[in-house]
């Protein structure tokens, strides 16, 4: 959809298309999610130098999935009033002031003048780069309202898959840029690349074309038959708090939520516990714990590609089922093998078992909540996005509880979570049969 001449003289054209808008949001999450993965060099730089205590190590560390995770639910709601455009800018803005905040204090005061008083610099700063992780329900809203229905899964899997590879890629491209070119200069090379790439969103991410001509003065039934015969099947509510109240009366978003807190949450969760695991467990080099993580990340986003086409292909929910059934494979092995062998394949089957129920999920987003997708993105996306931090210190409580072997019986925390999301996707399975489905709203009934 390039540039398609308006149907009247006075009418606004068309700017964008699916694919741009695909490709836009991609590159907008992917540095919103990379550059807050550059938050933990550094915070792990000033730790010794500032003499941070255990708990304030914890809370620095937390603050950017803290404030990345809450506000996806305000901000995928704003993208149903206003398209995705302007609050996806106003995150990576946001993010980038955080980032840079950082690198100026790397340049202006480390080590030798950093002290305790800085410690709310740092939170601030890191608050405000968690703001990139918060660009991921916007997309999810912006992509939405470009595809049609049958193409949702896997626009949204690409979307997420590639977007979310960031984390696993800074693991291995930081400490190597560190390595030769120093801390400081991985910062402002990686400060770069978060500006170009919002540069690129700016130019290819463009609203659907409903929002593009909400500002034209068209009475909205005209601006939802005109986006329709451009190809957009999904329309908004009229305002941010009313789509994310829809969103929260569907009883399935709840499910979705619990959904995306097993495997999402538990994707987070997993990508900050495994370098540990993987040193205390069995010993390994540093190198071979971030190779093993970064596999891991790796693997779970990028099969969420092909996750998505399976979605659309056999649906979500059966697609679902057969995800968490080999995370459920991949948790056994990890919980009673006590093998290295083992428990690297029993990653790679949880990583991939997280990975497509991610994309199932937000396959069954716009089935279940179409007349709130925003809304439901945000909810789904943020509290889904929350097992990043109720998970870790429940692993930590095996450890302290049992020793050395807590780092394995953990594990037995995502049975737990596998099992329960086996038992909600067979119940919306079975919701599938019933009448009372929210249809998705045709344009006569979209302009009321």
């Amino acid at each position: 959809m390039t540039e398609t001449p308006s149907s009247a003289a006075n009418e606004p054209a068309l700017r964008g298309s699916p694919s741009q808008a695909l490709n836009g949001a991609t590159i907008g999450f992917f540095i919103g999610f990379g550059a807050v993965s550059l938050f933990g060099p550094t915070a792990h730089s000033f730790v010794k130098v500032m003499s941070l205590s255990p708990e304030q190590v914890g809370f620095l560390v937390a603050i950017p999935m803290l404030t990345g995770s809450l506000l996806r639910i305000p901000f995928g709601a704003w993208v149903d009033t206003t398209g995705g455009k302007l609050p996806f800018l106003i995150l990576l803005i946001l993010s980038v002031l955080g980032i840079g905040g950082l690198y100026y204090m790397l340049l202006t005061l480390y080590p030798d003048h950093l002290d305790q008083s800085h410690y709310p610099w740092l939170l601030l700063f890191g608050a405000l780069g968690g703001c990139g992780i918060a660009t991921f329900s916007v997309g999810i809203g912006q992509v939405s309202y470009w595809f049609p229905k049958q193409q949702q899964g896997w626009a949204l899997a690409a979307y997420a898959g590639f977007g979310n590879t960031s984390p696993g890629l800074v693991a291995l491209a930081m400490p190597l840029m560190i390595t030769f070119i120093g801390l400081w200069g991985a910062y402002l090379v990686s400060l770069a690349i978060v500006v170009v790439g919002i540069g690129l969103y700016l130019r290819l991410g463009h609203n659907a074309p409903y929002f593009q001509l909400s500002h034209s003065g068209i009475p909205r039934a005209e601006r939802c038959a005109r986006a329709e015969r451009a190809g957009q099947e999904l329309f908004p509510q009229a305002s941010a708090l009313h789509t994310l109240m829809e969103a929260a009366a569907e009883w399935r978003t709840w499910l979705l939520v619990v959904l995306y807190f097993t495997t999402f949450g538990g994707f987070l969760a997993l990508t900050a516990w495994f370098p540990t695991y993987w040193q205390s467990f069995f010993q390994t080099s540093h190198w071979v714990a971030v190779i093993l993580t970064a596999t891991f990340s790796l693997l779970s986003s990028l099969i969420r590609v092909p996750g998505g086409r399976w979605a659309d292909r056999f649906g979500g929910e059966l697609v679902a089922v057969i995800s968490l059934t080999i995370l459920l494979a991949g948790a056994l092995l990890m919980t009673f093998s006590g093998g290295f062998l083992m428990s690297v394949i029993g990653e790679l089957l949880v990583g991939a078992g997280m990975g497509v129920n991610n994309a199932a999920v937000f396959r069954m987003v716009p089935n279940y909540v179409p007349h709130a997708v925003g809304g439901a993105a945000g909810l789904v996306g943020g509290l889904g996005a929350l097992g990043g931090f109720a998970v870790p210190p429940l692993l930590g409580y095996f450890v302290g509880m049992m020793g050395a072997g807590g780092y394995a019986r953990g594990f037995v925390v995502y049975i737990g979570l596998a099992v329960l999301s086996l038992i909600l996707t067979g119940i919306l399975r079975l919701a599938l049969r019933r009448p009372g489905l929210p249809e998705m709203l045709p344009v006569r009934e979209a302009g009321r």
